[in-house]
């Protein structure tokens, strides 16, 4: 019963904490305030994560899990690389939306003063999105005959960039400037100028 239960209130108190970083934004958030979000006492959180360090890697760990799982899908589902790249940017920009706690921790403005491990963890998540979308940009030759107008590389990171822009504008306007705010007119401009068939003059 107790090994049922553990799971549970781990997910309760991250939960309670993507809560506290979207509703106090700009606040630091104490292991006091969240023990008493959850209703728990201070002892009780240290016994599910031995630190506040553990609690927002849990919700690195959640970040990472829900969008390369998506992405996996995505990869299975679409073949067509411009529309790959448009879905997967779409879905990191709408998690980040739906999600605006854990907005926070990929801006990593919340992460200040917290151990470099935590801000190494987001800069790798950022890092691998980006090799995605290189990967995607470098199979288009291959699968469909078409080669990026720059190198790859520069232009993968041309789109993470963009991506990571508007999260952080999010997060800046305390969630009033949505990610997805002028985005499909944005991405239809970027996609145009992505990909060139191969045999084209560079």
């Amino acid at each position: 019963m107790s090994d049922d239960r553990k799971p549970r209130r781990r997910e309760q108190i991250l939960q309670a904490l993507a809560l506290m970083l979207e509703e106090d934004s700009g606040k630091r958030i104490t292991t006091a305030a969240l023990a008493r979000q959850v209703g728990v006492s201070e002892a009780a959180l240290y016994r599910h994560f031995p630190s506040k360090a553990r609690m927002f890697e849990g919700l690195i760990d959640f970040i990472e899990e829900s969008l390369f799982a998506r992405i996996t899908r995505i990869l299975e589902e679409v073949p067509d690389a411009t529309a790959r790249c448009g879905k997967i940017l779409a879905l990191l920009l709408g998690f980040a939306e739906k999600n605006p706690g854990l907005a926070r921790v990929m801006g990593g403005d919340v992460l200040t003063g917290e151990t470099a491990r935590l801000r190494l963890r987001v800069h790798q998540l950022f890092e691998r999105m980006e090799m995605q979308l290189r990967q995607v940009i470098r199979e288009a030759e291959l699968r469909e005959g078409r080669r990026p107008r720059i190198h790859a590389s520069a232009a993968a990171n041309l789109l993470i960039a963009q991506a990571e822009g508007r999260i952080s504008q999010y997060v800046r306007s305390d969630f009033k400037r949505l990610p997805t705010e002028y985005w499909e007119d944005q991405w239809a401009l970027l996609a145009g100028q992505l990909l060139r068939e191969a045999t084209q003059a560079a």
